[in-house]
């Protein structure tokens, strides 16, 4: 069975975004989490989706040119990562979108979509987010691993990543030191 893999950029207090719906101490959205090479398939929110997509779509056609939704001239590495999200399938998770200008969009209306999607042959999945479709799918079992890139900032107001009362065990499996004192972490789902 495919393993899906949870990534994201966050906090030291676990925060996703901060008040303003997004997290403005992440400076590139480019894949350093290490999945390109390993995934075949992103699964994403719905409420993220539609920024998600005109984003990398900006990049997309416009390279060498500085994203209106971004901060200057996309890099090297997010240049990479759109063309890696073209030719990639993208999942939505979503009970009211229903419409997308990314020709390898689907969209899921249900957790029993996105398990039924584990169980078909291919590399592992790539689950993006937002907070609420990770927390859903952490609680639904469908986690396998955890990708955090933690920021030395304590955003305080802002969307908390962990916010089920279950108690989920976490491996740590790698711990690699970052430039600006970032970390990377990769936890096996326990």
């Amino acid at each position: 069975m495919r393993k899906m893999i949870a990534a994201m950029k966050l906090s030291v207090d676990g925060r996703t975004e901060g008040p303003e719906g997004y997290a403005d101490w992440v400076d590139a959205w480019s894949d350093d989490y290490g999945l390109t090479p390993q995934v075949d398939a992103c699964v994403l929110g719905g409420r993220m989706y539609p920024n998600y997509e005109k984003y990398w779509t900006a990049i997309q056609d416009r390279p060498n040119e500085p994203n209106p939704m971004g901060s200057g001239v996309p890099t090297p590495a997010e240049v990479e990562w759109a063309r890696f999200a073209a030719r990639t399938p993208h999942y939505v998770l979503s009970r009211t979108l229903t419409g997308a200008r990314w020709p390898r969009t689907t969209f899921l209306r249900g957790l029993d979509q996105v398990a039924a999607l584990k169980q078909q042959p291919g590399k592992d999945i790539y689950l993006m987010g937002g907070a609420e479709i990770t927390q859903a799918c952490l609680a639904a079992g469908l986690v396998d691993e955890f990708r955090l890139i933690i920021y030395p900032l304590v955003a305080g107001a802002g969307t908390t990543l962990f916010t089920a009362p279950e108690r989920h065990r976490l491996d740590l499996r790698t711990v690699e030191q970052l430039s600006d004192g970032r970390v990377r972490l990769r936890y096996g789902v326990g």
